[in-house]
């Protein structure tokens, strides 16, 4: 129960978000007792419950804030149960059988029921002491049984001949028409009175407050709630919606007429399990709120980190780039960008240090992962779950972008041409940890499916937070793909190969030290032989570039049997070098020197052995051709545009 408490505690902390809407279409912390629907048509109504006017909600502003009892929260069924204030036609239309309309089929003897039984409910609320005079002016109006037909003579909802409602609106003549039927239409309310700016009902403090007094106050007999200790009424259903709208999966259930969950140990939901109303509507509530605002989502996983003083805490999922909040249109040019391990270390100290600046010590981060079978229903899991001080937190963030660096190119931006003038999409090198959704793309492909992203990234969520060991499975995966060159497209490779290196970099981080530029001293058997992979493959590349041809290499083309047998690999490799030498001639003696100094650093049983390569040849093979292309750039700028012609890097 310890994360109900921590979502309680960030719940009382963040009273003043509650009701409150944000431009970019985020779930709002929500008030006790309420919960959100989507809204299709908005009734303006006087304080006097006169009909005034009525129009189409487009989608965008189509999120709606409603009055709630538990059992509407969750309806389901023959007879849903209805919301005491905002609902479908069915509920608040007295005439909406008179316009043909379709019950739903448990209310099809009586088709009136649905709208007696709101009408029933709203008389109750409207009659209590603490009724709202807003609340009161929908009550007079939806008394008088004639929103079909206010509807219908505005325009809103369309009739046949015969006087019955059409099953769908007509396109024509309302442009952002809902793509539903006119029988589910979900209405929300405004109330104009004079004087008084707040209108809609929907974030309506008075009317917020109002129902939420008079809902507890009807609530039954108080038990001892298993959160928090104290005697209040309890939950007898558990919020929804926690991914999104239309999420039906549920974090505690205890149906045990169809499910049998409790069956055989309990002979009550009560004995298993008892949280206060009040409780889980705010846990709940701010657990949606937060999902909403800065959780991971990935199908039907869902990964959120937070503060229980809400302040903003860092996203564990991002890549190093979007950590460090670099604009790649902006930054490349201001020299932002990060290209060595130092300048990591560096922005990353103060990234976090402005982090650790909003909190303090004492205050928790709480990472938790939830997921389901499937989107939408069933049960939902919390599948991973941690406390932790501000300061591990942050230290294993910075230990995870640290470790798990490499230098990437697979993003670009579109920027300036300072010698024509004109835009240009240009590749970004950036230094740091790939995101782990990148991750399992580079070693199952960028079309891996939906169960397996998810496993992958339930199992780097450890690796990250709790700073266990990368899984040796998912490295060499990825390097076995980094070596399949032929089977990708260039762009799709280069990042393979440098998502690649960063994880064998990581995994090894025990037993070896790597830096992310050329180890010249490094004399290990798969290290050297990835600088000669790299440097065959220049020499060719250089020859075929002067004959202007273009075709991959001999390198890339045997580049997986090399890194299965490279000792025999090599022989062939080196004898197809022998024309490009010649036809370069004196130009390709520096090439050649430099191809003979790292044979020659080899021991000679460890350079005829014809073992399989590790994911440390990778290593060798990205810092040499790295450092190559340093030194072809300084020499002839148009070198390293070549080289990245066929890239399709990320925006």
């Amino acid at each position: 129960m310890n994360w109900i408490s921590k979502l309680l505690e960030t719940y009382e902390n963040a009273q003043g978000a509650i009701g409150v809407e944000s431009d970019d279409q985020q779930v709002p912390l929500l008030p006790i007792c309420h919960t959100t629907q989507m809204a299709h048509i908005e009734i303006v109504l006087s304080i006097e419950g006169e009909f005034l006017r009525a129009r189409i909600i487009p989608k965008k502003e189509a999120r709606t804030i409603i009055p709630s009892t538990e059992t509407a929260a969750s309806r389901s069924g023959k007879k849903p149960a209805h919301f005491p204030l905002c609902d479908k036609l069915q509920y608040i239309a007295g005439d909406f059988s008179k316009y043909g309309g379709v019950v739903t089929s448990g209310f099809q003897d009586y088709p009136l029921e649905p709208f007696d039984n709101y009408l029933r409910d709203l008389e109750q609320w409207c009659s209590s002491p603490i009724r709202n005079e807003k609340v009161k002016a929908v009550h007079t109006y939806v008394k008088k049984r004639r929103l079909i037909q206010d509807l219908v003579e505005q325009g809103v909802l369309f009739v046949d001949e015969n006087g019955r409602l059409h099953e769908k609106w007509d396109k024509g003549s309302i442009q952002e028409a809902p793509s539903i039927k006119q029988n589910d239409a979900f209405v929300r309310w405004v109330v104009e009175k004079p004087g008084d700016s707040q209108s809609t009902l929907w974030n309506d403090n008075e009317v917020f407050n109002s129902w939420s007094a008079y809902y507890l106050s009807q609530k039954g007999d108080a038990q001892v709630c298993y959160s928090t200790g104290k005697t209040v009424p309890i939950a007898s259903q558990h919020p929804n919606k926690i991914r999104n709208d239309g999420d039906r999966a549920k974090l505690i259930s205890s149906n045990d007429t169809t499910g049998f969950t409790f069956r055989g140990r309990f002979t009550s939901a009560g004995q298993a399990v008892s949280i206060g109303y009040e409780t889980t509507q705010k846990a709940h509530s701010a657990l949606r709120w937060l999902v909403s605002r800065q959780g991971y989502i990935n199908d039907t996983l869902v990964i959120v980190a937070w503060s229980t003083t809400h302040h903003e805490i860092a996203n564990p999922m991002s890549d190093t780039l979007t950590f460090l909040g670099i604009d790649l249109k902006k930054d490349e040019q201001s020299g932002l960008l990060v290209d060595t391990a130092q300048e990591l270390a560096i922005k990353l100290n103060k990234k976090i240090a402005g982090f650790r600046s909003r909190l303090t010590n004492t205050k928790d981060v709480i990472v938790m992962g939830l997921d389901s079978a499937a989107l939408g229903i069933g049960r939902l899991s919390i599948i991973f779950y941690r406390e932790l001080t501000q300061a591990l937190f942050y230290e294993r963030i910075e230990r995870w972008h640290l470790t798990c660096c490499w230098k990437h190119r697979y993003y670009s931006a579109e920027v300036m041409d300072q010698a024509t003038g004109r835009k240009k999409r240009k590749t970004i090198p950036f230094a740091g940890a790939p995101s782990p959704k990148d991750i399992a793309k580079a070693a199952y492909g960028n079309k891996v499916d939906g169960t397996l992203m998810k496993g992958t990234l339930k199992r780097l969520l450890p690796c990250i937070i709790d700073g266990q060991k990368v899984p040796s499975d998912l490295a060499e995966s990825a390097v076995h793909r980094a070596t399949k060159r032929t089977s990708m497209e260039k762009w799709e490779w280069e990042k393979t190969l440098s998502i690649a290196c960063a994880l064998y970099k990581k995994m090894r981080e025990k037993e070896e030290v790597y830096e992310m530029a050329l180890e010249r001293n490094r004399s290990t058997r798969d290290y050297l032989y990835g600088r000669l992979l790299a440097l065959a493959e220049n020499l060719e590349q250089w020859a075929l570039r002067d004959a202007e041809a273009n075709r991959p290499t001999t390198a890339a083309r045997l580049m997986h049997r090399f890194a299965d047998h490279p000792f025999s690999t090599w022989r062939t490799i080196e004898l197809a070098l022998g024309p490009y030498k010649a036809r370069l001639g004196k130009k390709s003696i520096k090439a050649q020197g430099l191809i003979s100094e790292v044979v020659s650093m080899f021991d000679h049983d460890d350079f005829i052995n014809d073992r399989k390569l590790t994911g440390e040849f990778l290593l060798g093979y990205h810092c040499q051709r790295d450092s190559l292309w340093k030194k072809d750039t300084e020499k002839d700028s148009d070198t390293q545009s070549s080289i990245q012609k066929n890239e399709k890097p990320t925006e």
